[in-house]
Order: structure tokens, then C-alpha cells, then sequence
């Protein structure tokens, strides 16, 4: 049944049920227009390539997503080799690949081969992607194991075994911490420097083999990391007989080496984390009636599973049988519980509150909302931010030079200004302790994981570092207004009976022919009847009007449910009439009328009613300094209306697919614009948007693979909450890089000036990279 008026005809048809269903067409349209803004991100799933004789670290990847799978990987395992345009994709697992100094030693190495096409590093996952010619996935393998790790391939079902940490047994440790304290004493008190000596060696002997082990494959592959820096240094410093100086340097550098692991594990779990939240047990209905605990992976798609009270729900799926109230808080971020009933949507992951229930798995364990989102987090830890892929550049430069000048300071004040080699050695030796930029790169990683853990423990999926630093520069949000800013699903507002008919005659003759139509306003008047308890009566001869209303026969008689232009055509109008209905739908409702074969019997005001949280999200953004306006298909009555409602700055009615599209390529001149939305007719804009928000995509499938930010509820309030935590993950990135650097510089100073020393030069390096990963651990508590 049409609304009131011509006007409506734009009208976006109002979807009851998921809201994110409509995001079908993005990913097409972001390759359509990846190249037409200027900030041209990459879309979430593609990677960033690593130096290859065949492409260039940072490179786009742009063969339709060939560097990563989209599909969901079910924990404790990896994406199975596949066949992709360049060759092989592999993915291995290698758990002794802990931070960059381990990736710039793969990268070179694999690098070189001409077997290998590209390279994807997740140092969080400890997972390499590589893309390779057929028959070459052994010859990559060993070199990885030529540089000392052990990888590991998953079989053709994606299984991987069980991951162990390697253990390391803490007695050779200690046995160097005492032998270097030992050594320090003796030669504090000045006894035989020959016992000195033994002490250093065996305390460098203790805990150095496995340093110097790394060192030497290091340097033995042109590569300067940590380790060979290390090695070097503390060689030099044994042979200067600097004996105390060069044992506690390896004891200090090996002890903040290991607490530096831990903090990194840290980061590390905030993902691993989700994969907890959904029990690893369901108790699942058997053939014969009986309920059966089993694995939750083994469940299939249809089995039903009971609920008790208290219990997490293990898989996604439709209560079929009783009620309760679920706290969804783990996926959502909301702490309210939500009441459920036989037809609802459970998820894995979610509390059951009180009662228990019956539901039928709608999701295998792999694939379930949960399992995607945990996907969506790892998939965007690969995917380099700006400030990143800038840091990798960086260091890549600033090593060599460092090294360089310490070449320089231990060959040329002895040989131009006669200074001494033993001084002027040590110095350089300090420098290349400082040398390492390891705090400096490791600082970007830790920081945007700790950010997208954040976001998601809030039901905010972001799908990529480049979103969460691109959020805060967001200058203008568009919005649509049915599901985004409404609830979408229109109400009864009014009702006013306008002959001597009696109210309930009237409502339950309009509930009648209303409830024999499918369209959104005939429900709300059909739904508002049936709260009050109105009867429906029987309906002969229904026929629907297109454009118009309905009409049919009822208890012998002709009635009419139709809009403006029905009672227009049936001369029912009046002057009386037009100008009340011009009122209301200047309210941005629409009007309904009862009609018998004489008059107008009653008028039926329904509306798209505003979300409380959309007024303060509004609020909340302008406060932020960011611009709104909202774009809708509705008429510019309705549209005005609902945007004195919620405040937005402007609004764009009777708005097209192409409209909104213009729309937002005429706001980006004015900087980062963002765009929300829920429907198909979104898609356009929503791709053309520098940051795509989805509404509702908890359970959607097309929301969650291809919104930038997916909102896993209805709730905008979550988008100042976005950027506030952009903002965050801004301040943190900048403070980490200053910290980094200005360290390194304070220390690089004081050694040229004389009062640098070596044990001050690690903790220049392993004390600064304590300190960035603490401090991008913050974001977590955000």
C-alpha cells in the first residue's frame, strides 16, 4: 500500500530484520573507485606486499584480493595452500618469528629468491603468507629453516598442530646474573682480573650462545639486526677487557629481550582472547531424543543445542524453543541484556542470562559471527597503516647510517686527530647497540592491534590500521535515515476518528484491510490494532490499489485504506482535511485514511520513529568537530522533519543511489568524509566514502567481509567512540615514535660527548622498546 501523496515514490522500502543486509554490492564498487579520491585505500583484504625481486614492500595488491583469503579460518588453524594467479599461496606458521628483527631476516632472505613472488608478514599470528612458483614451497621452506626457526605448513584441511611456546629452562640466567654480578665485585675490589675474566666468559657463555647464534646468521645473510649488533659489541667489549662491563651487557640485554616477549604476548592474547569467548563444549539433541555434550567444531548446521541459565552460547542459531535474556555485551559492547523468543538470532560468544532454551544452529563453529569477526581482527592486523609502512621506510635508512657513523667514530678520530683506539672503539661499539631500530618498528604493530582489540571489545569491526588513523580526520559524516537514524520500522503515531462511527469500529474495519497487506504502513496500523487488542473482521473482494491503498468488502459494505491521492480520486477531500494532513506530514508522517462510499471515516498517522542514541551520537560528533548531514530517499518534508529531530547540519531528500553518490564526491573537497548506512541502494556511497560505516552487522555476513567499520548493533553512538579512539591510537603512535627516537638520540649524544656507555646503550634500545609496547598497551583500557 503506497504512502501519502506522490511524494513518496522514492521512498526506501523499510526492511524489517537485519540491517547491514544491503552492503551486497560494496566490494565491487570499492575496485570501481579505488583510484577516484585521493586517499585510495586499499580495500581491507588487500595486503601490502614485501620487497621482492618482483614487487615492492609497500605496493598494493591489486589482483583481485589474491594476497589473502576472505573466508573465515577456524581457530587453530591456517588458510590450506592454494593455487592464485602468481603461483602458490602458503601460509606458514613460524613461532620463533617475534618481531621485526626476525621479519627483516625472512624478507631478506626469501627476498633474493626468484621462486618468490610476494610476502606477508602478521607478527601478532606469527604467520608468513607466501606466494611462490609450484614446486617451490620446499626450497622456501628451508631457507626459513637455514636462518634457525622451524615452520610449520597446514595440511590440506587448514590443521595445524597444537602451538608450543619453546620453553627455556631460567638456570642458565641466573647462573650468568650471578657470574657477571661476580665479575663486577672482583674487579671492584681489585683482585686478579684473570678471575674477572673467567667470571665475564662464563657469564656471556650462559646466557649469550643463543644471541650469538642469531648474530651469526644474521651477519652471515647481510643482515645488521639486534643480535649481530649485540654480538659485535659485547666481542669488542671482551676484547677491550672490558670484562664486567661486556658480561652485564648480555645478562641486561637477554633479561629485557625476554620481559619484551612477554609484553608483546600480551598484545598477542587481546585477539586470542575472543577466540574464548565461545565454550569449546554444546549439548546437542541426539536422533533418539537425548541430549549429548559434544565438541562444539563437530556441531553441524541444524542440530538443535540447550542453553542452560548462566551458560555462553557456543554456536549462532534460532531459538526454537523457550525464553530468556541474553547478554550480547561480548560481540556488541552493550552490557544490557536483550530478551529473546522462539524465532530470535543467538550468537556465539553471548551470555544466556536466566532462562533456558532450545535453538537450532544457523552457522558451523568456523563461520559463526564470532569466528568472523575474530577473522576481520587478524585479517587487518596484515593490512600496514600509513604510520607503519612510514616506520618500515624509515628503518631501512636509518640503520645503515647509524652503522656507518660507528665505523666512522672508531676509524677516524684515532686516525686525523691521533685518539685513542681503545676509546674511540668502545664508543662505536656503544653506538651500534644503539643503532637497532627494533623499539622504533615494533612501536606501529602493537599500537594499531591494541586499537582494533579496543574497537572490538566495543562491537566496533575496523577493518584495517588505515581506518583507525584515518577516523580521526573525518570532517564531514552523511547518514541515511531509515535503520541508520530511525529504527526502520514505521508506528502507529496517531489516530483520529472523523465520523460517528466509533473509534473501535473504525480501527478494527482499517485493521482489517490493513492486515491483508504487506506493506510497512498497513503493518504498523495492523500491529498498533492488535496491541490494543482490536479484532480484525472478515474481508471479501480484497483488492489492492497500486499507488493508492486497499480496498474490500466488509459485513456487506465497501470500505477504502488509501492516501492522499485515493481520497483525492474518490472526491472524499476537503479543505478542512487537506490542510490537517499537510500539517502532519510536515511532521514527517505519513497519513492513511479510512473511507466508506460517503466520507472519510478516520485518519491514521503512522511515522519511522527516531533512536534516543542517534540524537546523542549527533551531538556527540558535532562536538568532535565533525560535520552531518543526512541523505534519504524519503520527501523533503519527512527528511526536514526527522533532521530537526536529531540535529544533523543538513539534509538531502527524495535522494537516488546516484544522488548520494554525488552527494559524498562533493563533501570529500572538504576533507575525509564518512558515510553510514544499511541498505543496497547505500552501496554507491558507501564505497565512495573515505570510511564505510555499516549499521547492525552482528550476524550478516556481506557487513561484516565488506564494511571499512562494521557497528555490530544499531547504535551510532558508536562512531564518536571510533574516532575518539582513532584519536587515541594517533596520540600513542606520535608519543612512540618520539619516545623511540628521542631515547636513542639522548644516548647517541651522550656517548660522542665520552659518558655513554654500553650498558646504558641497551637499555637506549630494549628499555625503549619496553616502553612503546607499554604505552600502546593503553589503547586496550581505552
Amino acid at each position: 500500500m503506497a504512502g501519502c501523496g506522490d511524494h513518496d515514490h522514492n521512498k526506501k522500502p523499510v526492511h524489517e530484520g537485519g540491517h547491514a543486509a544491503g552492503h551486497t554490492d560494496k566490494h565491487d564498487h570499492n575496485h570501481n573507485h579505488a583510484h577516484d579520491h585521493d586517499h585510495a585505500h586499499s580495500h581491507a583484504s588487500v595486503k601490502y606486499r614485501v620487497s621482492t625481486p618482483a614487487a615492492s614492500h609497500d605496493d598494493h595488491d591489486h589482483a583481485g584480493g589474491q594476497c589473502c583469503s576472505s573466508a573465515p579460518i577456524a581457530f587453530g588453524s591456517l588458510a590450506a595452500p592454494e593455487v592464485v594467479a602468481d603461483g602458490i599461496r602458503t601460509a606458514i606458521r613460524i613461532m620463533q618469528m617475534d618481531c621485526p628483527t626476525e621479519e627483516a631476516l625472512i624478507r631478506k632472505k626469501l627476498g633474493s629468491m626468484p621462486s618468490v613472488k610476494s610476502l606477508e608478514f602478521n607478527l601478532m599470528q606469527r604467520v608468513l603468507t607466501v606466494v611462490h612458483a609450484p614446486n617451490a614451497q620446499e626450497a622456501v621452506l628451508e631457507a626459513v629453516r637455514s636462518l634457525g626457526f622451524q615452520p610449520e605448513v597446514p595440511d590440506a584441511s587448514g590443521r595445524l598442530a597444537a602451538a608450543e611456546e619453546p620453553k627455556k629452562p631460567w638456570w642458565p640466567l641466573a647462573l650468568a646474573g650471578v657470574a657477571a654480578v661476580g665479575s663486577e665485585a672482583v674487579s671492584w675490589v681489585g683482585l686478579p682480573s684473570v678471575l674477572t675474566a673467567a667470571l665475564a666468559i662464563l657469564a656471556v657463555a650462559a646466557c649469550g650462545l643463543t644471541t650469538y647464534k642469531k648474530g651469526w646468521v644474521a651477519i652471515r645473510n647481510g643482515n645488521l639486526n639486534i643480535n649481530a649488533l649485540m654480538s659485535i659489541a659485547v666481542t669488542g667489549a671482551l676484547a677491550l677487557r672490558q670484562w664486567p662491563e661486556a658480561s652485564m651487557v648480555m645478562v641486561l640485554f637477554t633479561i629485557a629481550e625476554l620481559i619484551e616477549v612477554k609484553s608483546l604476548d600480551r598484545a598477542r592474547n587481546a585477539i586470542e582472547g575472543l577466540m574464548q569467548l565461545a565454550p569449546e563444549k554444546a549439548t546437542v539433541q541426539q536422533a533418539d531424543g537425548s541430549w549429548q555434550e559434544m565438541d562444539a567444531k563437530a556441531v553441524t548446521v541444524g542440530s538443535v543445542v540447550r542453553v542452560k541459565p548462566g551458560e555462553r552460547i557456543g554456536l549462532d542459531g534460532e531459538i526454537v524453543l523457550g525464553r530468556s535474556s541474553v547478554n550480547q555485551a561480548p560481540i556488541t559492547g552493550e552490557s544490557l541484556p536483550v530478551d529473546k523468543a522462539e524465532g530470535d538470532a543467538v550468537f556465539a560468544g553471548t551470555i544466556n542470562e536466566s532462562g533456558s532454551f532450545d535453538y537450532r544452529v544457523t552457522a558451523a563453529a568456523s563461520n559463526t559471527t564470532l569466528a568472523r569477526i575474530i577473522h576481520a581482527v587478524e585479517e587487518a592486523q596484515g593490512a600496514k597503516a600509513p604510520t607503519q609502512r612510514f616506520v618500515d621506510q624509515f628503518a631501512r635508512v636509518y640503520t645503515p647510517i647509524v652503522f656507518a657513523i660507528a665505523l666512522m667514530v672508531a676509524i677516524l678520530p684515532p686516525l686525523l686527530m691521533s685518539g685513542s683506539w681503545h676509546d674511540w672503539i668502545y664508543k662505536a661499539l656503544v653506538l651500534l647497540v644503539i643503532a637497532c631500530p627494533c623499539a622504533l618498528v615494533i612501536s606501529t604493530p602493537v599500537t594499531i592491534v591494541s586499537g582494533l582489540a579496543a574497537a572490538a571489545r566495543h562491537g566496533i569491526l575496523i577493518k584495517g590500521g588505515v581506518y583507525l588513523e584515518e577516523g580521526r580526520k573525518l570532517a564531514w559524516l552523511a547518514l541515511d535515515k531509515t535503520g541508520t537514524l530511525t529504527h526502520g520500522k514505521p508506528v502507529q503515531t496517531e489516530f483520529e476518528l472523523r465520523a460517528d462511527v466509533g473509534a473501535k469500529r473504525c480501527r478494527s474495519l482499517a485493521a482489517s484491510l490493513a492486515g491483508r497487506s504487506d506493506h510497512p504502513v498497513s503493518q504498523a496500523v495492523s500491529s498498533a490494532a492488535a496491541r490494543d487488542g482490536i479484532t480484525w473482521e472478515s474481508v471479501d473482494a480484497f483488492e489492492a490499489l497500486p499507488g493508492r491503498g486497499v480496498r474490500g468488502v466488509i459485513g456487506g459494505k465497501t470500505y477504502s485504506l488509501g492516501n492522499h491521492r485515493l481520497v483525492h480520486e474518490l472526491d472524499r477531500c476537503s479543505s478542512e482535511l487537506e490542510a490537517r494532513l499537510d500539517g502532519l506530514e510536515r511532521q514527517g508522517k505519513t497519513v492513511v485514511m479510512l473511507i466508506d462510499d460517503r466520507q472519510v471515516l478516520a485518519l491514521f498517522a503512522v511515522a519511522d520513529t527516531v533512536k534516543d542514541s542517534s540524537r546523542t551520537a549527533i551531538a556527540d560528533l558535532h562536538q568532535l568537530g565533525i560535520k552531518t548531514v543526512m541523505l534519504t530517499g524519503d520527501n523533503p518534508h519527512t527528511a526536514e522533519a526527522i533532521a530537526q529531530q536529531v540535529g544533523v547540519n543538513q539534509t538531502r531528500g527524495n535522494q537516488l543511489p546516484e544522488d548520494k553518490l554525488k552527494a559524498i564526491e562533493m563533501f570529500s573537497s572538504e576533507g575525509t568524509v564518512g558515510m553510514v548506512g544499511d541498505g543496497i541502494n547505500d552501496a554507491p556511497a558507501l564505497a565512495r566514502a573515505n570510511i564505510g560505516f555499516a549499521m547492525g552487522a552482528m550476524g550478516t555476513d556481506t557487513a561484516i567481509e565488506t564494511a571499512d567499520v562494521a557497528l555490530m548493533d544499531d547504535d551510532l553512538r558508536k562512531i564518536p567512540t571510533f574516532v575518539r579512539l582513532s584519536q587515541a591510537t594517533r596520540s600513542v603512535l606520535l608519543q612512540n615514535i618520539v619516545l623511540a627516537l628521542g631515547i636513542k638520540a639522548v644516548f647517541l649524544v651522550l656517548t660522542l660527548v665520552g659518558l655513554g656507555t654500553m650498558w646504558m646503550a641497551v637499555f637506549a634500545d630494549v628499555g625503549a622498546s619496553l616502553l612503546v609496547v607499554g604505552n600502546g598497551l593503553r589503547l586496550l583500557r581505552k
